[in-house]
């Protein structure tokens, strides 16, 4: 059972990424997916989640229309395409999955990533 991130790279201030969240082991569509951000120094927080049973998404307000939560059954992956990127977006994205949408320290997680490192350059 595991996933894996990837798509983190070095981007200037109002460019784009796709981070990509790939599952072995497990159906994503049994699960809702979401993405977290660790900014430098802090915790992770919640910013993307979807609901694979009816397509239901949820943002957290500083991303809300710059980032889109999305998922392919057929790839078993989940994307968080980022949009109008900030210095305040740099810091280590991870996806877990979990059986509701929750924070990072829900009792409900089943699987974490390892992370991926998006750095925005002003």
């Amino acid at each position: 059972v595991q996933l894996v991130e990837s798509g983190g790279a070095l981007v200037q201030a109002g460019g784009s990424l796709r981070l990509s969240c790939a599952a072995s082991g497990f159906s994503l569509d049994d699960y809702a997916i979401g993405w977290f951000h660790q900014a430098p120094g802090k915790g992770r927080e919640g910013v993307a989640c979807l609901y694979s049973s009816d397509r239901s998404t949820y943002y957290t307000e500083s991303v809300q229309g710059r980032f889109t939560i999305s998922s392919d059954s057929a790839k078993n992956t989940v994307y968080l395409q980022m949009n109008s990127l900030n210095p305040q977006d740099t810091g280590v994205y991870y996806c877990a999955a979990d059986h509701y949408c929750s924070g990072p320290d829900a009792s409900s997680l089943v699987q974490w990533g390892q992370g991926t490192l998006v750095t925005v350059s002003s």
